[in-house]
């Protein structure tokens, strides 16, 4: 989602932050520092969010002039986002450093978010992670997409369901919490079930702490190259195959531990809302009264990304 500023937009004009910039929907209320510039992969087929910038690491006396900034203006800042896309890459030093510093100059800071790959976990240590949660990291955004490694060979995700699983696995030892979502629509109509399946064994299989589902949406620089990379041609679902997948998706997921999920980004046909498994039967109803037209479903001039 591109950010916006409602409360505290001045400080947005004055980082004067190199655009565009997303932030998770949780985020919007909170501070955001822009430490990386673009996205260190930068090749999903399906992602247009960082077309246009090529990934560097932003000196840390101009991250760090930011931060001084950001707290004259807003001292009692309490949750602070690290932009761009995938800051976890950033190496140790650097993270410890821009922690301090966060910490030394919000007196108030209890929560530090960024987004993250799975390789970006994986190449950190467990030791790393754990230091990462100590100063003050609470949550990673993670996107998941799809737990089928053909799905996700298909849109050059750069991650198999087995590293994905491993990366899970190594921010749940190490304390982190993860947001993690998956993008229904992804597989098409061919292979939506190898799609569905795949991604409910592998929450299952590591649960994240959130899960919320996307739905398919590509921008128009990126359709071609989705198209073709997706190695046959690809059929759209209509909001009834999406429905499908969401059932079938709810029906399957199990796991150990409770995840929180969320259907409710402005992407989605149907908001959602619960704690699986718990809430399962109650999620599973209102997909079910939606297919049968007893409930409504978002207009379509309300969806987007």
């Amino acid at each position: 989602m591109v950010v916006e500023f409602p409360r505290h937009h001045y400080i947005g004009v004055m980082l004067n932050y190199d655009m565009p910039l997303y932030r998770p929907p949780s985020e919007g209320p909170n501070l955001i520092i822009q430490a990386t510039l673009g996205c260190s992969f930068n090749e999903c087929s399906f992602c247009s969010m960082y077309k246009t910038k090529a990934f560097t690491a932003r000196p840390l006396a101009d991250v760090f002039a930011d931060v001084e900034a950001s707290a004259r203006m807003w001292p009692d800042a309490h949750r602070v986002f690290v932009a761009d896309g995938d800051a976890l890459v950033l190496p140790m030093e650097s993270w410890r450093r821009l922690l301090d510093k966060l910490h030394g100059c919000l007196p108030e800071l209890a929560r530090v978010t960024c987004y993250a790959t799975p390789a970006s976990l994986l190449k950190k240590t467990p030791a790393e992670l754990e230091e990462l949660k100590a100063r003050g990291m609470t949550l990673v955004y993670l996107g998941i997409e799809s737990g089928s490694t053909g799905i996700l060979k298909r849109v050059t995700k750069g991650a198999t369901q087995a590293s994905i699983i491993r990366a899970l696995e190594r921010a749940s030892e190490a304390g982190l919490k993860v947001s993690a979502t998956v993008i229904l629509g992804l597989g098409g109509r061919t292979h939506w079930r190898d799609h569905v399946d795949g991604t409910a064994d592998l929450v299952n299989r590591a649960p994240p702490t959130y899960l919320s589902t996307l739905q398919l949406h590509l921008d128009d620089a990126v359709t071609g190259e989705f198209m073709q990379r997706f190695g046959e041609p690809f059929q759209w679902q209509d909001d009834a195959g999406i429905l499908e997948e969401q059932a079938r998706l709810l029906e399957r997921l199990n796991p150990a531990s409770p995840v929180i999920f969320r259907s409710n980004h402005a992407s989605n046909c149907l908001a959602l809302a619960g704690t699986l498994p718990r809430d399962r039967d109650r999620l599973l109803a209102a997909v079910n009264a939606a297919r049968s037209g007893t409930a409504p479903l978002r207009p379509q001039y309300l969806r987007g990304l």
